[in-house]
């Protein structure tokens, strides 16, 4: 059971539309959970192998699946092949290149439709997952829905996400806060939805440690 998922029920959180912006394989989404439960869901992954799986694996749920890249613009975007770690090209910053400090390779790389997410945002998003490698912030820039719940890939091991000013900036003026932080993870609340319990900015505290310590003993490496 994924951890969005159970803190969600915990809360009694009920939400008619999910969204995952960068799925990769089927089985390890972080929406999971909610598809099963027959909840309408919406999935975008560029990947076209991986885009093959999702349909296989989800074939009956209640899914919408945009096979594409999310970006500043419509058209076609080159992606560059880190298993997991795939990530726009055009990026000065991903997971993959601070922590394992992968090199870009015209031969590693490939073309995809990209769009930008008002082409694929129907307003009622309330529940809204971003893991994509460094573009998440071209998600939150257009979004249409005012989700109750966002989950951002903002951190990891070394890696801060390239746009997380943009991104705190938006949350900000749109009246969200932090509800918790895991290992690569900071997932924002409407600020009326609830407060986040003492358990919640425990866990926040310690993730915000780890990362400050893991960037310091790599200083010294």
């Amino acid at each position: 059971m994924k951890q969005i998922y159970r803190k969600s029920k915990e809360r009694n959180l009920n939400f008619q539309h999910v969204c995952e912006v960068g799925v990769y394989l089927p089985e390890t989404s972080n929406i999971i959970d909610f598809i099963k439960d027959g909840i309408r869901a919406t999935l975008v992954e560029a990947d076209p192998d991986t885009v093959e799986k999702i349909k296989s694996y989800f074939n009956g749920y209640d899914i919408t699946l945009h096979p594409c890249a999310v970006w500043d613009r419509n058209g076609t975007i080159r992606l560059s092949k880190a298993k997991a770690s795939t990530f726009v090209s055009e990026l000065k910053s991903s997971p993959a290149i601070e922590n394992d400090r992968y090199e870009i390779k015209e031969s590693e790389t490939f073309e995809v439709p990209c769009k930008i997410f008002t082409e694929i945002d129907t307003s009622d998003i309330d529940l809204l997952s971003i893991d994509i490698e460094g573009s998440e912030w071209f998600v939150i820039k257009h979004l249409i829905s005012r989700p109750k719940v966002i989950s951002v890939e903002t951190h990891g091991k070394y890696y801060t996400n390239p746009y997380i000013r943009e991104i705190e900036k938006w949350m900000k003026e749109n009246d969200y806060i932090i509800w918790y932080k895991d290992g690569s993870d900071s997932v924002f609340i409407q600020n009326k939805l609830f407060t986040p319990s003492g358990t919640d900015k425990l866990q926040t505290s310690i993730s915000e440690l780890k990362i400050k310590w893991k960037k310091l003993k790599r200083l010294f490496k």
